[in-house]
């Protein structure tokens, strides 16, 4: 599969069915299962085997949807989970604990810059926001002694700033530690960040990945690159002996292409239990089979929409990455050849008023929590997504008040355009 084009992947990736087996991936819509011995069942606890005890931790049907994610990113294990929210805790979590430090763009969804900056903070680990288009050295003063990971966003929601995979990976690795990038906006077809030195991918599969607002779902994805054994010190969850799994250590049991996510799933799911249903999984995997397609179909409605509101003089900025002059229009191009999302972020220069009033006079966008669907739709996220954050914070994180997220789905450019442009003249 590794020398699939991902067109292909996508539709037959991870599942391979045998002779008189079902042809789409089945849906194990099972808590348990059966064992004739308690050894058999023994050996699965102890993780000397592989199979399946319980659904919590594991499922056959979520396992062969998170391998064809894996193989799209290019990486060696991957695993579902019940949200983008519980991916992004999970990467970090697996690896950062209580008294260490994480660096972290400061352009991320809101709900994950709460998750970082609230949540997290009250567990005791510490982040340090730097800006995505921070100088080296800027960047160098953000990590500590006790700094476990570096993370950001590929395509940042809402701000639309792209981020430099080799920059912040270089730091990173100066330091001995991962880069954790969420990959959600562009997805694997447009964006693949480990061949850019990006350690683990996270999404938020409720996005692109399913695509037509059905299933609330995450993922992680690990790049099989980083040598945990070669910072032992740093990251010792994974480099000595678990006792809850009779003394198992997860980098020498399972080797860079499996430790990180055994571990994530051994321990974490098994506690917090975050799983995605079965039927979710299902349900995504009828999404991935036709990602390919329709972000050629996102990104035609994106760049024309990012191209009228260019030239309209009632609009004050546009922010589209693949819109030429946009100032991540170059970065974009080296990390996103072939097209990035349709999500287009812009503000009037009449303000938060005018943003609000524009969003009451549009038919087929449609006013939702919700991005990147087949279904175009429609956000003012100061007011929404980003509510929670003060002024200064909507600031740091490219949401300036009078900001407009606008999401192209699949429909007709026309009809967007003429929808647009009926909402500007209305106000």
């Amino acid at each position: 599969m590794k020398n699939w084009n991902v067109e292909t992947t996508c539709v037959q990736g991870g599942y391979r069915p045998g002779n008189g087996e079902p042809r789409q991936v089945p849906i194990v819509q099972s808590t348990t299962f059966k064992y004739d011995t308690s050894e058999d069942m023994a050996k699965l606890f102890d993780l000397e085997a592989s199979g399946y005890f319980y659904t919590r931790l594991q499922n056959p049907t979520n396992d062969l949807v998170a391998a064809k994610i894996a193989a799209l990113e290019g990486g060696t294990a991957g695993m579902l989970t019940s949200s983008g929210q519980a991916a992004n805790f999970f990467a970090i979590f697996n690896i950062a604990n209580s008294g260490d430090h994480v660096v972290s763009s400061s352009s991320i969804y809101g709900g994950t810059f709460n998750l970082f900056n609230v949540t997290m903070r009250k567990m005791g680990i510490e982040f340090t926001f730097v800006s995505p288009d921070c100088t080296p050295e800027e960047l160098e003063a953000a990590f500590r002694p006790n700094t476990k990971a570096v993370f950001g966003e590929s395509i940042a929601n809402p701000a639309l700033t792209v981020l430099d995979f080799e920059k912040f990976a270089r730091a990173a690795h100066a330091h001995g530690v991962p880069l954790i990038v969420d990959n959600t906006f562009p997805t694997p077809v447009n964006c693949r960040p480990i061949e850019f030195g990006v350690d683990i991918v996270t999404h938020s599969t409720t996005k692109y990945m399913d695509g037509h607002g059905t299933a609330v779902g995450g993922a992680i994805v690990d790049s099989g690159k980083f040598d945990w054994m070669a910072h032992a010190d740093k990251f010792p969850g994974l480099t000595t002996p678990d006792e809850s799994y009779h003394g198992i250590t997860y980098a020498e049991k399972f080797g860079l292409a499996g430790a990180f996510i055994t571990k994530c799933t051994a321990q974490l799911m098994r506690d917090f239990g975050s799983i995605q249903s079965p039927q979710n999984a299902f349900y995504l995997n009828l999404g991935l089979e036709s990602l390919h397609v329709r972000m050629a179909q996102h990104c035609k409605n994106g760049l024309a929409l990012a191209k009228l509101l260019a030239n309209d003089p009632r609009v004050e900025s546009v922010s589209y990455p693949g819109l030429p002059g946009d100032r991540y229009y170059e970065t974009a191009r080296k990390y996103m050849p072939n097209g990035t999302c349709g999500v287009v972020s812009f503000c009037l220069k009449d303000g938060r008023e005018a943003a609000e009033e524009f969003m009451k006079h549009l038919k087929v966008f449609a006013i939702e929590t919700h991005v990147a669907d087949a279904r175009s739709c429609c956000l003012h996220p100061a007011s929404s997504t980003h509510r929670q954050l003060t002024e200064e914070e909507l600031i740091a994180c490219g949401v300036p008040g009078s900001l407009i997220r606008m999401s192209c789905g699949l429909e007709g450019t026309e009809d967007l355009l003429a929808d647009v442009q009926n909402a500007l003249d209305a106000i």
